[in-house]
């Protein structure tokens, strides 16, 4: 299984829980519904051409039952136009190749779909006021990127809150954080991303922090 040879039905799932003396009975069968599932996602089709943390993002959120967001100097990327992702795109170093930028743009682009599916998962976004006020990509495009921000957050399943400079407590994170809800909390992950790199964490510990 691990070398791949052999698929990873649910009933060898069970079979793994039985031998592991696995007493969850929701975990196992989450776990088995998702053994069972068969064909191709949309992000499948980048899996050759993006590094695998930009896949495993676009799966986190596709399979979420809730997600909740943290940023502190931009907007969160479900929630951006795309003169604003091509903004923050555009004072890379070094500078990406025009064809690399045109394919970030479009994955960032697709995964914001998830929010618009027919049963699309809650999405509570934390948004500091510096954010706000940034101008990445000048007036016209934070006015637009404000604008959409506005407009999508009267959708029923989107809540976005607003973190004022005036507020005189202290937030450790300092960078962005996506908690994603899995169909059982064991399955609950947290992703962190900075400039040299995207980690996940799933640990109770973790995730409680």
């Amino acid at each position: 299984i691990e070398a791949g040879r052999w698929g990873v039905s649910g009933a060898r799932v069970r079979q793994l829980a039985v031998h592991y003396e696995a007493s969850n009975a929701e975990l196992v069968d989450a776990l088995c519904a998702m053994a069972e599932e068969r064909g191709k996602r949309w992000w499948d089709v980048y899996r050759s051409v993006l590094a695998p943390g930009f896949l495993d993002v676009a799966e986190l959120e596709f399979r979420a039952t809730y997600l909740r967001s943290l940023q502190k100097v931009t907007i969160p990327g479900l929630l951006q136009t795309e003169e604003y992702v091509r903004a923050i795109h555009s004072d890379r170093v070094p500078p990406l190749p025009p064809a690399v930028t045109d394919l970030r743009i479009e994955f960032r682009l697709i995964r914001s779909q998830v929010l618009e599916q027919y049963d699309p998962p809650p999405f509570e976004a934390f948004i500091h006021e510096a954010a706000l006020r940034m101008r990445f990509g000048g007036r016209k495009v934070t006015r637009a990127q404000l604008g959409y921000l506005r407009e999508v957050s009267d959708r029923p399943t989107v809540t976005v809150r607003v973190i004022p400079f005036a507020y005189e407590g202290f937030i450790e994170a300092t960078q962005p954080v996506l908690y994603a809800g899995g169909p059982v909390a064991e399955l609950d992950t947290v992703r962190l991303d900075s400039a040299l790199g995207g980690r996940s964490l799933y640990a109770d510990a973790a995730l409680r922090k």
